[in-house]
């Protein structure tokens, strides 16, 4: 077993691990539906973490995704509301929906090429650059909803996409897409060049450059299909809320670096696996969840949040260089 194997499954372990114990410590924990709550209701950073998976394997960052879902929901609201309002806040521009959506994802996408621009061309640090478009995107959603948030005026089909249920079940169209899309990731990252390329500039990005590998587009794409993936997720939320909220997605950049860093990958590239990220969600989740049942405050979550990521690093560490002995 390869060393990510192995990493993978000590991830799996633990999630199972955690999931038991919580178990024991929560009062109904320990059912089905409970297993699938904690996926369906974090589809939103699960998405988010797969590029943001793929960028940190790169040897980059992307802080960035959680201000791109605020900006592209309060784009696509927008965009889309009419603009004889009685307000400011319920005044748009009157775009068809399918238009808006379009539009709104442009947004995200301008936000990505800034982040491939800084980071590529001109060479700044993306831990830098991606925190500085970050609250660019954020400040520009507080603009557009004077600090508040746009939640009137909308068309009928404005909240389809976000409510929609599949196969005669309750589950939502975002959580489908969020599956396909993890299903994609983990193709490509195993059977694909483009993923292999990831993991090759990651492990040596001069011997990646000296084989010929265009280094730069490489990561220009990874910041695009993030942006991408992030204004998606931002457009579906806003559809499910029928508003367009400034502070949504706060945090969920930094969940997103979570769950990858839970999930096995290493902060200084190279290594990691979407499968462990997955993982390194539920891990996540059931800490959360537990804490929740518990009836802990949202500071301790935070805390505990932050002693999970801590151990995760510390115990893979360890346990790699202890294998490999």
């Amino acid at each position: 077993m390869s060393d990510e194997g192995f990493i993978t499954s000590l991830v799996v372990i633990v999630a199972v691990a955690l999931f038991l114990v919580a178990s024991l410590l929560v009062p109904n924990f320990f059912q089905w539906q409970n297993v699938v709550n904690l996926v369906t209701n974090n589809w939103a950073v699960i998405s988010l973490g797969i590029f943001v998976s793929f960028l940190l394997v790169s040897g980059n960052f992307d802080l960035s995704v959680g201000g791109i879902v605020a900006l592209s929901g309060v784009l696509s609201v927008w965009f889309a509301q009419s603009p004889d309002g009685a307000n400011a806040l319920s005044s748009g521009l009157g775009m068809p929906y399918p238009l808006a959506i379009l539009c709104a994802l442009i947004g995200a996408l301008a936000i990505g090429a800034m982040n491939a621009l800084f980071v590529v061309r001109l060479g700044i640090p993306s831990i830098i650059v991606t925190l500085g478009t970050m609250m660019v995107a954020r400040g520009i959603a507080q603009v557009i909803t004077q600090g508040s948030q746009r939640n009137t005026n909308l068309p009928d089909e404005f909240g389809f996409l976000g409510n929609l249920t599949m196969f005669g079940t309750s589950v939502k169209l975002p959580v489908v897409l969020m599956l396909l899309l993890f299903l994609v990731a983990v193709f490509v990252e195993r059977k694909m060049v483009f993923g292999r390329i990831t993991y090759w500039i990651g492990a040596n990005p001069e011997a990646a450059t000296l084989s010929g590998i265009n280094r730069s587009w490489h990561i220009t794409k990874l910041y695009l299909f993030s942006a991408a993936v992030a204004g998606m997720v931002g457009i579906l939320l806003a559809s499910e809320f029928k508003s367009g909220f400034s502070n949504r997605g706060t945090l969920m950049e930094f969940d997103a670096l979570v769950i990858a860093l839970l999930g096995g990958i290493a902060i200084t590239g190279g290594f990691g696996s979407v499968i462990g990220m997955f993982f390194g969600a539920i891990i996540l989740a059931v800490v959360t969840s537990a804490a929740t049942g518990m009836v802990l405050s949202p500071d301790w979550q935070f805390i505990l949040k932050a002693i999970a990521v801590f151990l995760a690093i510390v115990t893979q560490t360890w346990a790699v260089a202890r294998r490999n002995r």
